[in-house]
């Protein structure tokens, strides 16, 4: 299914190349890696506990490495134990001063979290990233942590790299959130754990709600109520954190390839195990099955107090649709791969509200829609989506000419690969090394499901 190219080199860096073939039928059950979210805030929350915390299903992408990394730069101690990984933690307002710069590599997420729990500590912390990360704006979460009294001085456009000077005792705050970001709530919630009395976060829009549901199982003081259609959140601090027992869920947002995967590729009949399906981040299920995709949930179940289901997927014939933009929050990773699904459809799909889609790690708008294009889709470009015209179910053009530019991006690299697999071409990727980033086994699995 899968050809790959040797590496060519640019300067000192290698890139890999890979073509996408056509794909028989995925079939069969895979489990793919732990939800990155959430292990992102395993880490964090282990660390910051008294004592040791125990967490299974790992994500061990080199986003979620990079949080690891910079905790142990901190002072709290993370190790591999068998299957498990380990997480002995320095306590609320116990982070040491780091002795070198943190490297965030490309995780956005990493960075706007850790820079919530420097900004109430004691200390000063620089934080770097590659490329990518390094063009993505930190400003929404500057704000609020520099209101709090934290001291932060960014590059030009308030990009990395990056120096933090926390505040301790940092200041409570209430913070409107300007635009739907779980980073950003987090963010603050996280600087909050370390502030004298209440810090409050009032969200518009809900968005994930990974680290309200986590910081109470780690033992903190949160509030959650709703009033006039808004969400009201309340962290009381300083915090004491207990350790510990954490079961990740597999993570949405990879089961998403794969879902569309089978919906679109005919004769697949493919079970995905162990899937988190939080209602803040199941919309990309939702928009399939009102688009026609079977989707079955099979043993329905709650882990570490997320709700987890086993989902059987199978081909499908898809529907174009208009996309409800109040859906966006519980899917906004996941609408470059529903691109790919609406290219297939039968009928145009048209969506909206996707500005925060232009300052991912890269802008997914421009780079799905060059995509696509290049794979033969007809589509049109607006400023907050894209209008897809889909091909009734028939296959794609694919790319035998030519090569789909990712921009390091590790969703327009799988997302594009889906689409080879529904093609006649095949889609060659430029790179296909950024999908380390989140799912390191991603090709091998689209292998073992088409096999």
């Amino acid at each position: 299914m899968c050809a790959v190219k040797a590496p060519p080199s640019y300067g000192y860096a290698f890139v890999t190349a890979h073509r996408f073939l056509p794909s028989g039928p995925l079939t069969g059950r895979i489990r793919v890696p732990g939800d990155k979210s959430i292990s992102h805030r395993a880490l964090m929350f282990g660390a910051l506990a008294v004592g040791r915390s125990r967490i299974s299903g790992l994500l061990e992408g080199e986003d979620v490495l990079a949080t690891a990394a910079a905790l142990r730069a901190m002072g709290a101690r993370i190790e591999r134990a068998g299957d498990d990984w380990v997480v002995d933690g320095v306590g609320v307002g116990g982070l040491l001063q780091p002795e070198q710069a943190l490297d965030m590599g490309n995780s956005g997420t990493s960075t706007r979290l850790l820079m919530g729990l420097v900004a109430s500590h004691g200390i000063t912390a620089a934080f770097t990233g590659d490329a990518s990360l390094s063009k993505r704006p930190m400003g929404r979460v500057i704000d609020p942590l520099s209101t709090m009294g934290a001291s932060v001085t960014p590059s030009p456009g308030g990009t990395l790299p990056l120096v933090m000077e926390g505040m301790q005792p940092a200041v409570p705050i209430t913070y409107r959130l300007p635009v739907a970001s779980a980073q950003v709530k987090s963010a603050v919630l996280l600087a909050g754990l370390n502030t004298p009395g209440i810090t409050t976060v009032v969200e518009p829009v809900p968005t994930r709600d990974h680290t309200e549901r986590m910081l109470r199982g780690f033992g903190a003081e949160l509030t959650v109520e709703k009033a006039d259609g808004e969400r009201i959140i309340r962290i009381h601090g300083p915090a004491d954190l207990r350790p510990s027992d954490i079961t990740v869920p597999g993570d949405p947002s990879s089961a998403a390839f794969f879902a569309v995967a089978a919906s679109v590729v005919p004769g697949s009949d493919l079970v995905i195990a162990n899937v988190g399906l939080n209602p803040t981040r199941d919309g990309i299920f939702r928009v399939l099955a009102r688009m026609g995709a079977d989707i079955e949930k099979l043993d329905e179940r709650e882990v570490g107090g997320e709700p987890v289901a086993d989902l059987r997927v199978r081909h499908a014939k898809l529907k174009g649709m208009e996309v409800d933009p109040a859906v966006a929050p519980s899917m906004i990773d996941e609408f470059p791969v529903l691109f790919v699904a609406a290219a297939m459809a039968e009928g145009t799909t048209v969506t909206s509200g996707l500005d925060e889609l232009r300052v991912k790690e890269s802008d997914r708008l421009s780079a799905m829609a060059a995509a696509l294009a290049a794979a033969g889709v007809t589509l049109e470009e607006r400023e907050d989506g894209l209008v897809i015209a889909g091909s009734g179910g028939n296959p794609l053009r694919g790319t035998a000419n030519g090569q789909v530019t990712t921009h390091l991006d590790h969703r327009i690299a799988m997302s594009m690969a889906v689409a080879g697999l529904a093609s006649s071409d095949g889609v060659e990727i430029d790179d296909i090394e950024p999908i380390a980033t989140s799912f390191p086994n991603f090709t091998a699995l689209l292998d073992a499901a088409a096999s």
